[in-house]
């Protein structure tokens, strides 16, 4: 008889990575039959008042209760060689690897979910949790929400399970479930058989149409199994996997496909998980502009310039702040004049801060020439510079059986027949995104490109 192990923990929140084990309850069972174990825990934190009322484990009852390091050895010793059965396992077993890991323990146990077994055997029900279990087969629940009395309970279904399953399909089912990766316990486990093992891009939803997060990557199921094989170890991953009712995808012909479909989806969708491609408002690049004997960077905003076709702008910032401070780690590098540079107001004759700490060579008191100043200046912005459209008009990029449509850096879409290119160039340009402009300059390197100069003047030929 295999040895087993039901655990319920009762914790002080839902964060695996912050919140900590305020008791352990586990019910012990093997070839010697059932024992038990329980023990209050103290969690070296506060106990929320919400979560002492949903739990009845005050402050008080666990002042004088042992930490977690000093029961590990004793809980390490329980748990060694049984399978670790738990409801919602990704949830206790998240908190007690986390609890190892913080006095340098590996715990490594084999791991099955009773809500996932629960799905798999009774696909019928549309509810799995503790509570429609407890009144579907009318199991004994003493103490809710206290751990010993809720490892009761995941025992007492395992032994439902046992007498309405012949042994063989409930030794598969766990052998299945305990042997592959790792979904949430609210998405069907069937659907990684689903998930494409080619490039796209995937999108994870709650509990509306509203996107949580959406992500790329050139092996779908690869990276979608990604976040959940290790999602105790990361906030983020851990509140997503809570979050997770349903998981879609977008099959693409390649890498850049999925780079320009992620980009564009979470501009439009904005997934409150996504942070760093989500659209901003704003978008400025420095010009080089001849005002007297100077030159100097004046900045300029998308909304007033064409940036797929101007030729002098150098970078691109979603702010004035951020502008600024990129100009002023050029001055400092290259020990250029914030006076001249228009970033230091300083009184006509008199030496700009840096000149007084000797980082700037003193145009600002006519010691540095200001063609040598300018000269200096261009040739410190070049690595900032943004690179001109290199096209007569739009293009297509090849990737498989696809054509990404580009008109001066803008994304146009993607065409699968000749006849949507027609209809994409017709649809007009979009803003000019920082995001493409990025993936675009890089891909153009090793790029097959289609010029579309006829298409988009109304001719049907295509220029290699």
């Amino acid at each position: 008889m295999q040895a087993l192990a039901f655990v319920d923990l009762e914790t002080t929140g839902a964060s695996a990575t912050k919140d900590r084990i305020t008791e352990i309850g586990i019910v012990l069972v093997d070839a010697d039959g059932v024992r038990e174990w329980n023990q209050l825990l103290h969690p070296q934190t506060r106990i929320p008042l919400f979560i002492e009322q949903l739990t009845g484990i005050s402050n008080e009852m666990v002042a004088e209760a042992p930490t977690f390091a000093q029961v590990a050895g004793e809980v390490a010793e329980l748990l060694e060689g049984r399978l670790f059965i738990a409801h919602n396992a990704r949830f206790d077993y998240g908190f007690l690897k986390n609890e190892f890991n913080r006095i340098g323990l590996t715990f490594r146990p084999s791991v099955l979910c009773t809500v996932k077994l629960s799905r798999a055997l009774y696909p019928q029900h549309r509810h799995h949790n503790l509570d429609s279990l407890i009144e579907r087969y009318r199991l004994k629940a003493k103490d809710r929400h206290r751990a010993l009395a809720d490892a009761q309970l995941i025992h007492q279904f395992w032994t439902h399970l046992g007498e309405n399953f012949p042994k063989e399909t409930l030794d598969a089912t766990v052998e299945k479930l305990v042997n592959r990766s790792s979904l949430p316990s609210h998405i069907d486990p069937l659907l990684i058989h689903d998930l494409p093992e080619g490039p796209g891009v995937y999108l994870f939803y709650g509990e509306n149409d509203l996107p949580l997060y959406i992500g790329k990557s050139v092996n779908i199921r690869s990276r979608v199994l990604a976040h959940f094989a290790a999602d105790h170890k990361n906030n983020k991953e851990m509140s997503l996997a809570q979050q997770l009712r349903r998981i879609d995808w977008i099959e693409t012909a390649g890498e850049l496909g999925a780079l320009l479909t992620e980009s564009k989806l979470i501009k439009q969708m904005m997934p409150v998980h996504n942070q760093r491609l989500r659209r901003k408002s704003a978008l400025c690049a420095w010009q080089l502009q001849q005002q007297g004997e100077h030159l100097r960077p004046v900045l300029s905003w998308a909304d007033d310039l064409d940036f797929g076709e101007q030729d002098n702008l150098y970078g691109l910032y979603h702010s004035l702040r951020d502008a600024q401070k990129a100009l002023r780690s050029v001055a400092d590098q290259h020990q250029l004049c914030l006076s001249v540079l228009g970033i230091e107001k300083t009184a006509a004759g008199r030496p700009c801060f840096a000149h007084q700490l000797k980082k700037c060579r003193g145009a600002c008191v006519a010691k540095e020439a200001p063609l040598v100043h300018s000269a200096r200046l261009m040739i410190a912005m070049n690595k900032l510079k943004l690179a001109s459209w290199p096209y007569p008009g739009p293009i297509g990029v090849r990737e498989g059986e696809e054509l990404h449509v580009f008109d001066r850096w803008c994304y146009l879409g993607t065409a699968k027949h000749a006849a949507d290119i027609h209809q994409l160039l017709a649809g007009g340009r979009p803003a000019f995104d920082r995001d493409t402009y990025l993936v675009l300059s890089k891909a153009l390197k090793k790029a097959d490109i289609v010029s579309l100069v006829s298409s988009s003047q109304g001719g049907r030929g295509l220029q290699a």
